[in-house]
């Protein structure tokens, strides 16, 4: 009895092609949306994840002032060289710890010029921020103890001033600072605010003091902290000394802040995990409305074919067959239309992942979990109309013209 039930439910449907898929539209495009949401919220979530970790294991950043970004303390203490080299003696688990200086400069190669981040630091920086020389060196303790005028360079900045070559051993100047490129970076690509993280040129720190900024200031400390410890803890000690070298008095707010990067990853991931479900659940709307415009349509099927049905009651047909195959009929159209709307959500989440530059990520759950819903849609607003048709009373349904 389903089985020809079901096959009643496809003759129907073959019968009104064009009625059928205008009335699954709705279904298709909510189980569309929602899972091209889903998928690249996913993605977005993943890619935020992996930017992150690629500034570095465990990273911590220390920078002065008592606020971060617009707004910030006019009253800001700097950093010395000094501070770094007391958190990296006397904080307790700590793999490596690197001053940062930066400034933006031009950087001129024969007719080619342009304007990059310099950054002084010494060689943990590249240890910290989990960045490696794709060709060529980093910086020997001779030529960061004296200063000596060596860069290591960025995949943009090396594309920029020297296009296809490799110009090691070659001469660039920073505003009037003439260095000898000795190792170029790894490509990193952009970071989660979007920055350029390969337009950066790296020297010692001592030669941005000594022959760029005049001024022994630094104006950020990474710490990497080694594995298996517990970053919080070491948060805990470097605000400690830092509060204690800073003359930073008890009930005073630092004058300085400690940004955990697992944080940071918590909060964005947290973010983008918001948004999805809110735009997801906006999608879903498109469910109820396929819902309401399969309800309309089986209410008018069952107007139209009230002499069948009549027929079908009078011949002996009961209550509950009536009622399946009309349930049915909803069931299969919301079906259909689930099944156009998963192809259609994979082919649109994979073009949105490349046009995004995002990862796709493959998530069988909502996908399970939309088809599911889309077949639920169609017995709950078909049943109304199927309850309708069962309960026709044969001898007025033969009467109906």
């Amino acid at each position: 009895m389903l089985t020809n039930s079901i096959l009643l439910a496809f003759r129907e449907i073959r019968r009104n092609v064009l009625r059928s898929f205008l009335t699954i539209l709705g279904i298709v495009i909510g189980v569309a949306a929602v899972i091209i949401m889903v998928t690249i919220g996913g993605g977005a979530t993943v890619q935020v994840t992996e930017l992150i970790s690629s500034l570095g294991s465990n990273l911590l950043m220390v920078t002065p002032g008592k606020r971060l970004g617009p707004g910030q303390s006019s009253d800001t203490v700097p950093f010395k060289v000094s501070d770094a080299e007391a958190i990296a003696r006397d904080v307790s688990s700590i793999a490596a710890v690197a001053p940062v200086s930066s400034q933006s400069l031009q950087a001129v190669s024969g007719n080619a010029n342009w304007s990059t981040s310099v950054t002084g630091t010494d060689n943990s920086y590249f240890r910290v921020t989990n960045r490696s020389v794709r060709a060529g060196r980093t910086f020997s303790e001779s030529e960061l103890r004296s200063g000596a005028a060596v860069c290591v360079i960025g995949e943009t900045v090396r594309k920029k001033l020297f296009g296809n070559q490799y110009p090691l051993g070659t001469k660039m100047r920073l505003q009037k600072l003439s260095c000898e490129i000795v190792g170029i970076l790894e490509s990193k690509g952009q970071s989660t605010m979007g920055s350029d993280q390969d337009d950066i040129v790296v020297i010692p720190l001592r030669t941005l003091q000594r022959r760029v900024t005049g001024s022994q200031n630094i104006g950020l400390i990474t710490v990497s902290v080694r594995d298996g410890a517990s970053t919080e803890k070491v948060r805990q000690e470097i605000g400690k000394l830092m509060r204690e070298r800073r003359h930073v008095a008890p009930g005073e707010d630092d004058n300085f802040n400690v940004m955990d990067m697992k944080e940071i990853t918590k909060m964005l991931t947290g973010t983008t995990q918001m948004l999805t479900a809110l735009l997801s659940a906006v999608a879903a709307v498109s469910l109820l409305v396929g819902g309401i415009g399969i309800m309309n349509i089986m209410l008018v099927s069952v107007t139209e074919r009230t002499r069948e049905i009549g027929i079908r009651l009078a011949i002996g047909a009961l209550e509950r067959e009536v009622l399946t195959q009309f349930l049915l009929e909803a069931v299969v159209l919301s079906s259909f239309g689930g099944v156009i709307g998963i192809i259609l959500a994979l082919a649109g989440s994979i073009w949105l992942s490349d046009v995004l530059k995002v990862p796709f990520v493959f998530n069988g759950g909502i996908i399970l979990v939309a088809f599911l819903f889309s077949a639920s849609v169609g017995v709950i607003f078909g049943y109304f109309p199927a309850l309708k048709a069962a309960r026709l009373d044969p001898i007025v349904a033969l009467r109906h013209e």
